[in-house]
This record gives structure tokens, C-alpha cells and sequence, in this order.
């Protein structure tokens, strides 16, 4: 279930109640008349089950609510109530399919702007990748995909073509872009510092590798794994289940390719360098593809459920 607090003004919340207990699958609506201060108005407040939650929504900003008051969302995480287990059993579908697309375009705006925060972050796993590489060190490797926030960007690339907008894509992808080149840019800076006080060399970089030369030498598989971490990574948001992302981070090389790719070009090693910007762009690639797949198809499955 999720919870609504509207603050509606006092000539609209006649409206807005009606909406509300038109709308199936919610309980509880509560109004208090005059008890919103900043903006002033009436205070309306009612729990939705989740599937049902993107049109009540939609009909609330149709309303202009959030123009003349606002619209706060959160979830339940208890709810002990025979009337919210029957707007649950009214609302169509389940609840773990529904697509809160406000949320998600809040959500991906937010992980996908560029940041001090995100720079640093994107700058570390690339880093923390090149010792990864160079070592030939898988835990390391791993380390450095979980760290990576490349994921938010290609999110918001995948919702804003879906939703249709431009600010959002030109944000992610400003955000993807930009970020891979300071983090790539850095991270040449520090193999340099690394070869200069005896920690990296070229003669590891050029070694066999078993463990991590996998991250220059793109193939098909490479593909078909971004593409189904991207559905994964998808349907982690809109299914709102974040942690597995966790999963999804270190299932796709993105940042270790960066970073192989960098260590790569401070040594001339241009074959390296070539081969590991393949990956990368080749993981980039699908996962925005399946995640722009993934979101149609939800989207249409979700209207016919309805």
C-alpha cells in the first residue's frame, strides 16, 4: 500500500475527494479542513494499493494539485487493516508489476544528475578497478562494479525515452558521459602515479591475466549479459526492489572496462585501450536497449491489466 498527504486548496478538495474513493483499490481517506498552513488549504489524506496508485496519480495532477498544492507519496511497510486488504483485492493486477511512473521519473532524475557526489563515486570505482586490472584481482574488480553509480544515468535514459523526456535524457546522458571521462582522465593520472612509485607496471598489465582479461576482449556473451542485467535493473526500479541493483552493478563490466582502458592508454597499450572501450560501449549499449524494452513492455502490459 501506499500512503497519500495532499494539500489541496479548499475549493478543489470536493474534487479531490471524489477522485479518490472513485478510484478502486483505495481506504482510509481522511480530510481536514483549514489544517494546511504553507500553502494554505485542506489537508487530504488516503492509503492506495500500489497497483492502482499511477492513475490516482494522474488524476490528481490532471487536478493541477501539484501546481496549487502537493502531492506526497511514501510507502507502507505495515498495514493491519481488513479495508486495505480488500482495496488490495479490487485494485487490478499485483502489486509487484505496477509502474509508479512519477516515481520512477523522480528517481531517476535524482541518481542520474551530475554531482560532486556522483563523480566522486564513478572516480573511485574506477580507481579501485585499475589496481583490479592490473593485479589481475577479481574481489577487487567486484568491489568496483557495487561502487559504480553508472546505473542511475542509463535508468534515466531508459525512462526518459519511455516518457518521452528531453531534459531528463540530456541530464543522464550529460551525467553518463561526463562522468566516464573524469573518472577515465583520473584514473590515467593515478596509473601514472602508481608506475612511478613501483605499484603498477607495464609488464602487469601485459600478463595473461586469467581473471580480468575478460574486461578487454568484448565477445557475444558480453552483450547478452548487459541486456539481461539490463531487464533485471529495470524491473529492480519499477518493482521497487533497489537492493538487487546491487546484483545488477557487478553482473556488468562498464566501470572496470573504463578503468582497464585507462591504465591501458597511460602505458600506449592501444590494443587494450580499443578492446576495453568495445566493452564498455557494447554494456552501455544493452542495457539501455533492454531497459527501454523492458519499460514498453511493462507500460503496455500494464494498460491492458488495467
Amino acid at each position: 500500500m501506499l500512503h497519500l498527504r495532499l494539500i489541496t486548496p479548499a475549493d478543489r478538495t470536493d474534487d479531490v475527494v471524489r477522485l479518490v474513493e472513485k478510484t478502486v483499490g483505495t481506504a482510509h481517506v481522511v480530510v481536514l479542513p483549514g489544517a494546511a498552513r504553507n500553502p494554505a488549504g485542506d489537508v487530504v489524506m488516503c492509503d492506495v494499493a500500489r497497483e492502482a496508485g499511477d492513475e490516482l496519480l494522474t488524476g490528481l495532477q490532471e487536478l493541477g494539485i501539484e501546481q496549487t498544492g502537493s502531492i506526497a507519496v511514501e510507502n507502507i511497510d505495515l498495514s493491519l487493516s481488513k479495508r486495505a486488504d480488500e482495496a488490495e483485492a479490487e485494485a487490478p493486477g499485483e502489486g509487484a508489476d505496477a509502474v509508479l511512473w512519477e516515481h520512477l521519473t523522480e528517481a531517476t532524475h535524482e541518481e542520474s544528475t551530475l554531482s560532486v557526489t556522483y563523480l566522486a563515486f564513478i572516480t573511485l570505482a574506477t580507481m579501485i578497478a585499475a589496481c583490479g586490472v592490473v593485479l589481475d584481482n577479481a574481489i577487487l574488480i567486484v568491489g568496483a562494479m557495487a561502487v559504480g553509480p553508472e546505473f542511475g544515468p542509463l535508468a534515466g535514459i531508459c525512462t526518459a525515452m519511455v516518457q518521452r523526456h528531453p531534459r531528463l535524457a540530456l541530464r543522464s546522458l550529460t551525467a553518463l558521459l561526463v562522468g566516464f571521462a573524469v573518472a577515465m582522465a583520473v584514473t590515467v593520472g593515478f596509473a601514472h602515479f602508481m608506475d612511478g612509485v613501483g605499484l603498477f607496471t607495464k609488464v602487469q598489465l601485459e600478463a595473461s591475466r586469467p581473471n580480468t582479461n575478460f574486461i578487454y576482449r568484448p565477445d557475444a556473451f558480453s552483450f547478452v549479459v548487459a541486456v539481461l542485467a539490463g531487464i533485471a535493473g529495470t524491473l529492480s526500479l519499477t518493482s521497487a526492489k533497489s537492493g538487487l541493483l546491487v546484483g545488477v552493478a557487478i553482473s556488468v563490466t562498464t566501470v572496470p572496462a573504463a578503468a582497464n582502458a585507462a591504465v591501458a592508454f597511460a602505458y600506449d597499450e592501444y590494443r587494450q585501450a580499443w578492446g576495453s572501450t568495445e566493452q564498455l560501449l557494447l554494456n552501455l549499449v544493452g542495457i539501455v536497449l533492454a531497459g527501454t524494452m523492458t519499460l514498453l513492455v511493462q507500460k503496455r502490459l500494464w494498460r491492458k491489466a488495467s
